[in-house]
């Protein structure tokens, strides 16, 4: 049978609009030290220069057990790509947010000031008790204009 005959030759031409109208998200999954981070920033991983973004940050331990903020002395800079002397590195306050199917996950509001490439670098240490090691992860982030 050739391919023109083929009883599915119509089933790509039938997925094709499917594809294309369901939302893709977008996830970066890193690991520093026992610590795993699912990263996401709206919207859709391209954030606009001079609006806010929120960035989320779904930690997990081994095991797949979730870190709240509660449990973690975490920071986030935010620096442009090269760095460049006069423009200050960002350091956006961290809150709780429940974004998608994560439910308590560390998140940040970030207004980058220009269009560019941009480095975001979580890192944390365990509050008392320590139940996970000290992290540092790095995103690199491109803004449109």
């Amino acid at each position: 049978m050739s391919c023109l005959n083929h009883p599915y030759k119509s089933l790509g031409w039938l997925l094709i609009p499917a594809l294309l109208t369901t939302p893709v998200l977008a996830h970066t999954i890193k690991v520093g030290g026992d610590v795993a981070a699912t990263f996401h920033i709206e919207p859709n991983h391209n954030p606009i220069a001079g609006k806010p973004s929120l960035a989320w940050f779904a930690l997990t331990r081994k095991g797949g057990k979730l870190i709240p903020l509660s449990q973690c002395n975490c920071q986030l800079e935010v620096r442009p790509v090269p760095q460049t002397k006069g423009v200050p590195v960002l350091k956006p306050a961290l809150k709780t947010v429940n974004v998608e199917k994560y439910k308590g996950v560390i998140g940040a509001m970030v207004t980058f000031p220009k269009a560019g490439r941009y480095e975001m670098e979580l890192r944390g240490t365990a509050k008392s008790p320590a139940t996970f090691q000290p992290f540092k992860l790095s995103y690199t982030v491109t803004v449109g204009g």
